[in-house]
């Protein structure tokens, strides 16, 4: 469980990679190599291959939380249903393994999907590549067991094989994005990062999805009781339903996901 500098971290740079998109990065090991696969040449939070946005008709806007590791913000969860908002539920392991009865029950909630947050919650990487200092899986093998036991994990508890994979700190090379589909899920990034991992003000984060256009992907987090996002959804989203915005879940927007991504180009 990272600290709160280090939630700080994580939100605003993750917010710049968002911005700034991939970065190319240089020789990938050995490792990398020897299994099939091509070396990396994209880095980050956003590239061919991850859902960053969606095609809104009107003012769309889609909402997704990650429960990283630590509480359940009934709080937060108690808003999306009084004003029944729906979301992706991104879940890694370690918070299912603390939260089972409270995985079944928002699996059997129709507001919700739940999402594969992965099995350590690490940045997807074939090379050992970090970020905010946390160091991602470090080979191909590496990187396809952080999505499959996960994946496992969520379709036994909950009788349904999830859709949609976040990793975590939403970092990912273009080879570790190849393998997330080959394992039948399509990685997702997002347009707003909300809350800075659970650490923003209530007022931040009001400012923040008033600032969001039609299409967005809005990320934000579900472990962090007590924070400010429960009591800032409670006050913005319905006055954006007010104000003629729609809230819509990624299985109604977003398609079946297309051919696998093709590695080796650089181009972005």
């Amino acid at each position: 469980m990272h600290t709160r500098r280090d939630m700080v971290r994580l939100g605003a740079a993750a917010l710049l990679g968002g911005l700034l998109g991939p970065v190319l990065v240089g020789e990938a090991p050995a490792e990398a190599r020897r299994t099939g696969y091509p070396q990396p040449r994209r880095w980050g939070t956003a590239m061919p291959g991850i859902v960053t946005a969606f095609p809104a008709r009107g003012r769309q806007i889609a909402l997704t939380f990650d429960a990283c590791a630590g509480g359940y913000d009934r709080a937060l969860i108690a808003v999306l249903r009084r004003h029944r908002i729906p979301a992706v539920l991104f879940l890694n392991a370690h918070w299912i393994d603390a939260h089972p009865r409270e995985t079944r029950a928002l699996a059997r909630d129709p507001l919700f999907t739940i999402g594969n947050h992965g099995t350590r919650h690490v940045p997807l990487s074939v090379t050992g590549r970090s970020a905010y200092g946390i160091a991602g899986t470090a080979s191909p093998a590496g990187a396809a067991t952080e999505v499959s036991r996960n994946h496992t994990k969520i379709a036994r508890l909950t009788g349904r094989a999830p859709r949609w994979f976040r990793t975590g700190t939403a970092h990912y090379d273009d080879v570790a994005v190849r393998i997330v589909a080959e394992h039948g899920e399509t990685p997702v990034g997002f347009t707003v990062n909300a809350d800075a991992g659970g650490t923003e003000s209530v007022a931040g984060v009001e400012a923040k999805l008033r600032a969001a256009r039609p299409g967005s992907i809005v990320l934000a987090h579900m472990n962090r009781p007590g924070s400010g996002t429960a009591a800032a959804l409670a006050v913005i989203l319905p006055r954006m339903r007010a104000a003629g915005w729609e809230f819509v879940s990624l299985d109604r927007v977003v398609g079946d996901r297309g051919p696998i991504p093709e590695l080796g180009s650089s181009d972005g």
